[in-house]
């Protein structure tokens, strides 16, 4: 398994609009710099920005054990409820999903921790939107985490022409 290797990195992008999900995760073995990147996160929240564990329910963290970042600056109260709520519970499925589907092995996952920096737009309304959209957005993310995706050739074929949701590309 890749987790022999060190710390992994994934990114994914799913859905539309406010709704939309953006995570990023950084996953690996206890013991090892994400062990000390997810407890330093967890231990040293800021005005804004309070990292906690991911929960399929209240005292059932999923595993691997996994640390919810928000990237957005929490703001009103959907926002904030949307963020605890909906994609935190969209991220501990997502994740689960993971193991599911084989992506992370089940025997593996209590000795990783995965780091899952997610993106709420501070004007996401729809509840359920958020869920399914962070769901399939980490477990895309790890995927591509533990494959090693995008490759340098897709990178490159790519490269004079970048955009993203927030730009439609140069000229």
């Amino acid at each position: 398994m890749r987790f022999a290797d060190g710390s992994l990195i994934g990114e994914s992008f799913v859905g539309e609009g406010v709704n939309a999900a953006h995570v990023n995760v950084v996953i690996g073995r206890k013991g090892g710099a994400v062990e000390t990147a997810w407890t330093t996160a967890l231990a040293t929240p800021r005005m804004g920005h309070t990292p906690f564990v991911a929960v399929v329910r209240p005292g059932v963290p999923v595993l691997p054990f996994t640390l919810f970042v928000n990237k957005a600056t929490m703001g009103g109260d959907l926002h904030v409820n949307l963020t605890f709520g909906a994609a935190q519970a969209g991220i501990a499925g997502g994740v689960a999903d993971a193991i599911v589907d084989g992506i992370v092995p089940a025997e593996e996952a209590r000795e990783l921790l995965c780091i899952a920096a997610v993106y709420v737009n501070p004007e996401a309304n729809d509840e359920g939107a958020v869920f399914e959209n962070n769901r399939r957005s980490v477990k895309e993310a790890i995927q591509a985490a533990i494959r090693g995706t995008p490759s340098v050739e897709d990178v490159l074929a790519l490269a004079g022409s970048p955009s993203n949701p927030f730009f439609g590309g140069p000229g």
